[in-house]
């Protein structure tokens, strides 16, 4: 029964990287893309990689799941307050460019709580199989590096804040916008508040 739960999950997962299909139709210049990050680089880090742990790192991310998330945000998918007004402006070729620039390049790599690897790993590697939630590696790979071409974002090297807020917004109903399938609230529904910062803190130092 797990083992059909988890790939009931992983193919409805499948649908959300659909949702980018269209999106992804327009070819991002990554050169012109360079030119146009001038106002991302203030939260975000001039090649991606913020200082600011609340700001998610965008370098090395999975072009097709940066350019949905530009999609999202700009069309009210998904709220983000920081982010309010910033892409109203901006073509979808303009965002096809950004998210090509940011795509190539590389993240850093934090490193983890000592104290939280053991159980973070444990998560990450193996869910909670008994309470139906799968292993993280089955849609972000066992380096956290994601699968660009379906749109599972990399995970490897992320703030662990970051993570952590995004995990708790998908376990609140806050972050809805995973499509149809609501692949990531199903998993965050049985992450503890523990949970949550174990794992999150595990894909920080991941590599």
């Amino acid at each position: 029964m797990n083992k059909v739960l988890v790939s009931l999950l992983l193919s409805l997962g499948v649908s959300v990287a659909a949702q980018a299909a269209d999106a992804g139709k327009i070819v991002g210049d990554a050169e012109a893309g360079k030119a146009k990050v001038a106002v991302c680089g203030a939260c975000h880090g001039a090649d991606g990689n913020s200082a600011a742990p609340n700001f998610p790192k965008l370098a090395g991310q999975g072009e097709r799941y940066l350019l949905k998330q530009l999609h999202d945000i700009k069309g009210g998918k998904r709220t983000v307050l920081e982010m309010t007004g910033i892409l109203d402006n901006l073509s979808d070729q303009d965002m096809a460019d950004i998210a090509a620039y940011f795509a190539g390049q590389k993240m850093s790599v934090g490193a983890a709580d000592p104290k939280l690897i053991e159980r973070g790993e444990a998560l990450f590697r193996g869910g909670k199989l008994a309470e139906g939630m799968p292993a993280c590696t089955g849609c972000h790979s066992p380096n956290g590096a994601g699968l660009a071409a379906a749109g599972f974002p990399k995970l490897g090297g992320q703030h662990g804040q970051y993570v952590a807020k995004q995990l708790t917004d998908f376990r609140e109903g806050n972050r809805t916008n995973d499509g149809d399938a609501m692949t990531m609230r199903a998993i965050a529904a049985k992450l503890s508040n523990k949970d949550i910062e174990a794992v999150s803190s595990y894909i920080q130092g991941l590599h």
